[in-house]
């Protein structure tokens, strides 16, 4: 029970963050699993356990409140589907942290750009990356192998290319249930799922944030959205690029 109530909690801040500024949920609740020497196999299963229903219900209330742009959601879903199996049977046998100071350097990257057309109010007009099926496999793989990435490497790359923010975090958050359950069907017919109570309670956190945090997305204006993406991007570049030197 203790587990339960403690990782309801993390449920609820993760998905929280990861509703409203389309990232997070995968890195603020793997890094948890870590803090408690879980090892990375079995902490990004069992994130990703949990994250197919916080995912689905995220899902489903940036549907209702008008945030999917159904273009990019079509584009994005398979080839992060794809990506997300291989990322998850190469974690099996080849550590993550091996990807991280490369992926987090792109990040910080990203993060930056986007913080300065936020704080310039110079935005392009709407240009959808040209290779979306490629950004997509490139998401669902490091979103597996790495414990957690789709949300900033894909919701930044849309964010940073004048897609909308509101619609970029609608779209990678509806396209991210359908890939975190073929993660999770990779997880299961390779190492199973264990840490019951874990997965339990972030389901039942990240359910009950899933909906507030899509009115946020809706409500909020799309400057102070930037703003919130670019740091969000940024802390998480640099902490990755800290773990991964330090």
């Amino acid at each position: 029970m203790d587990d339960l109530l403690l990782f309801a909690v993390v449920g609820f801040a993760a998905q929280l963050v990861d509703g409203a500024l389309g990232m997070a949920y995968g890195v603020t609740a793997t890094s948890v699993l870590l803090s408690f020497g879980i090892a990375p196999a079995v902490a990004s299963a069992s994130v990703h356990a949990a994250e197919v229903v916080t995912t689905g219900v995220s899902g489903v209330a940036h549907w209702r409140f008008g945030n999917v742009d159904r273009v990019l959601f079509t584009r994005l879903v398979i080839p992060g589907m794809l990506g997300g199996a291989i990322g998850a049977y190469v974690l099996v046998s080849i550590p993550g942290e091996i990807m991280r100071p490369l992926v987090s350097a792109y990040l910080l990257a990203m993060g930056a750009i986007i913080l300065l057309r936020a704080l310039t109010g110079r935005r392009p007009h709407h240009d959808e990356p040209r290779r979306l099926p490629v950004l997509g496999f490139a998401g669902g793989f490091l979103d597996a192998a790495g414990g957690g990435g789709w949300g900033p490497l894909v919701a930044s790359t849309l964010v940073s290319n004048g897609t909308q923010p509101r619609f970029a975090i609608g779209s990678v958050n509806a396209a991210e249930f359908f890939v975190t359950a073929m993660i999770s069907a990779t997880f299961v017919m390779t190492i199973g799922l264990e840490l019951w109570p874990v997965i339990a309670g972030l389901i039942l956190g990240g359910s009950l944030a899933a909906p507030l945090a899509a009115y946020v997305t809706q409500r909020l204006p799309d400057r102070p959205l930037m703003v919130l993406v670019a740091v969000v991007v940024m802390l998480l570049s640099i902490r990755g690029i800290v773990q991964a030197f330090g």
